[in-house]
């Protein structure tokens, strides 16, 4: 199994991919359905047990979904 580091710090470094073209969906209490939807250019860090935005450090464990370039690329 790949994890959603694995895979988000793979679309940041990995030459021809583009972290900006990832949607990451994942668990946000209080947010309509207990989810929120990101851009990938919405993060700013990615850290070993979290990645940042400008509001938050989510941890890596609730993200639910990741979309890339229109197709789902893990899915929990």
């Amino acid at each position: 199994m790949t994890y959603p580091r694995e895979i988000l710090n793979e679309l940041r470094w990995k030459p021809g991919e583009d972290l900006a073209e990832a949607q990451i969906t994942y668990v946000h209490w209080g947010a309509p359905g207990d989810e929120m939807t990101i851009s990938g250019n919405d993060i700013n860090e990615l850290e070993r047990s979290f990645f940042v935005t400008k509001d938050a450090k989510i941890p890596f464990h609730r993200i639910k979904l990741i979309r890339y370039r229109g197709r789902v690329i893990f899915d929990v």
